[in-house]
């Protein structure tokens, strides 16, 4: 198990971003949050296997594909503090 935090930046606020994240999250076995951050961008934070995150973060930038102008990711360890998705503050 890994944890991702993600960054995705463009015109990703405001385009059903975060709802769409977690629409997409519910067909992955990956737990965490999405959320929108002050300075525009939207922050994800995920936990899984591997392969399943990366297969979710492609989903979403399928998704979201005339949205995203950028994706930065940090990697860490899982701490399994997550029990499912969902959209925060």
């Amino acid at each position: 198990m890994i944890r991702q935090t993600i960054y995705f930046s463009g015109r990703v606020q405001g385009v059903y971003f975060r709802a769409t994240t977690c629409d997409i999250a519910g067909s992955y076995d990956v737990a965490g949050f999405v959320r929108n951050l002050p300075d525009g961008r939207v922050e994800l934070v995920a936990e899984g296997e591997a392969a399943e995150l990366d297969a979710f973060v492609a989903a979403i930038r399928t998704a979201k594909r005339g949205f995203i102008d950028d994706v930065a990711v940090e990697a860490g360890s899982a701490t399994g503090e997550f029990s499912g998705f969902a959209v925060t503050m």
